[in-house]
């Protein structure tokens, strides 16, 4: 019986990508209030708020008290990878888990060696490319998008977001 984590970007972890966004789009222009941040980009403000936090737990964004009060990126859109923000919100990158326990697997498992071989491969794959993109890689020069979605407009991002867990095959 072998074990592996799956991992997929869960809400949560999408809300941080997209805050971050708005975050990069905004930088250099001063601190965004929360309330601003989560009407522009269409999110719970409460939800925002516990992200925000840990965001800036990690030194990712600082805050500034006041009425000009707000967040804003610690440092440039330039030097914040999507695998940081990833990691901290998610866990391991890609959705395969992390490696150390693809390379067991491989090591342990004869008869699945090769398919969990695939695996690592996608998963360092996707691992690189969230390494080498950073968030002014996908903050397009078309600016902030204005107000809320319109109704029945589809929120999803990516048609593969849903919680991780635990996945077992037998």
């Amino acid at each position: 019986m072998a074990y592996y984590y799956a991992m997929k970007i869960s809400q949560k972890g999408l809300y941080a990508l997209q805050a971050m966004m708005m975050l990069a789009r905004h930088y250099n222009q001063g601190a965004i209030r929360i309330r601003d941040i989560a009407y522009e980009e269409d999110l719970p403000e409460k939800f925002l708020e516990l992200i925000l936090l840990e965001m800036k737990n990690a030194r990712m964004v600082e805050s500034v008290r006041g009425a000009k009060g707000g967040y804003q990126l610690r440092h440039p859109p330039s030097e914040i990878r999507l695998s940081e923000i990833i990691r901290l919100i998610d866990g391991p990158l890609a959705p395969f888990g992390d490696a150390e326990q693809l390379r067991t697997l491989i090591d342990r498992d004869a008869a699945h060696r090769t398919l969990y071989q695939v695996f690592l491969d996608v998963r360092n794959a996707a691992a690189r490319i969230l390494e080498h993109t950073t968030l002014a890689d996908i903050v397009g020069p078309k600016g902030p998008r204005k107000g809320r979605k319109k109704k029945g407009e589809d929120a999803s991002v990516l048609p593969m977001v849903v919680h991780g867990g635990r996945v077992r095959e037998e």
